[in-house]
């Protein structure tokens, strides 16, 4: 019995090395590209008016964080990449529940859904430029749309996942359309729909990003385009770090969304093991 026990505790103590060693090597490799980044343009090996020196990107972002203006964008790209990721997780859960409990329809849209999928968001700029201009409204169509389809497609997976006895079984139950959602397809739907999310919102800043650098869409994008646009280098890459640092935040967000919804799904609890 006490061997039984101790087992996970000597598989944690084994992991806690790796993962420090890991986190150091990590690190390491973020100071290497760091002094690369810093030699190079020095160095001459790198023209400076493609890639400025380190120390020049981070006394840029330094001083953007005190300047009023990117913290507006960074808070209208933020929100922008919310409120379409909002939109496509309501749609594309409600519509893949919908169309994947009735076999009818699923097979009456499929075609339809294989053809619009593959459609690259960037293929409805021409379109959204034309209706909505340099609105929010343009680069909202965008992320919505290309976030959709991660979702869509996962929940279609989740419900058709559903273990046909235990379906049969609440049918034979009597159980309501409601009920039948909530006991029967939702538990199952739910670590694909988790999944989606995390698809869906590393697309969505993607999208919201790429509207506002091309179309101009109020946001870091833009101002990344300005950057650009007016031979500020150093600012170009430090606007450039902001949008990844975005992107591991948004990633980090995902995750706990992902351990604190799935906490009783086995896979979520082999990883916290």
């Amino acid at each position: 019995m006490t061997q039984v026990a101790t087992a996970p505790a000597a598989a944690t103590r084994r992991r806690t090395p790796r993962r420090g060693r890991d986190a150091l090597l990590g690190v390491a490799g973020l100071a290497v590209l760091i002094a690369l980044v810093e030699v190079l343009p020095r160095s001459g090996a790198v023209d400076s008016h493609y890639l400025a020196p380190a120390s020049e990107m981070a006394r840029a972002l330094f001083d953007q964080l005190g300047d009023g203006e990117f913290w507006v964008a960074l808070g209208e790209t933020l929100r922008g990449w919310a409120f379409g990721l909002a939109l496509a997780m309501v749609a594309g859960i409600v519509v893949g529940v919908v169309v994947g409990s009735v076999p009818f329809l699923r097979s009456l849209t499929a075609s339809t859904i294989e053809f619009l999928r593959p459609i690259p968001s960037v293929a409805l700029i021409p379109l959204v430029v034309l209706i909505y201009g340099s609105r929010p409204e343009s680069a909202l169509v965008l992320v919505v749309y290309a976030a959709f389809w991660q979702v869509l497609v996962q929940v279609l997976y989740g419900v058709a996942d559903v273990d046909p006895v235990v379906r049969d079984t609440a049918r034979s139950y009597r159980f309501s359309r409601w009920t039948m959602v909530r006991t029967v397809i939702w538990p199952t739907a739910l670590p694909y729909v988790v999944t989606g999310f995390r698809l869906a919102a590393a697309v969505a800043l993607i999208l919201e990003i790429t509207a506002e650098l091309i179309i101009g869409v109020p946001g870091l994008g833009r101002s990344i385009g300005v950057a650009q646009s007016s031979g500020a280098v150093a600012l170009t890459y430090a606007l450039v770090i902001v949008v990844g640092i975005v992107g591991i935040g948004v990633n980090v967000l995902a995750r706990v969304a992902e351990r604190r919804v799935l906490r009783w799904h086995s896979s979520v609890r082999k990883d916290i093991a």
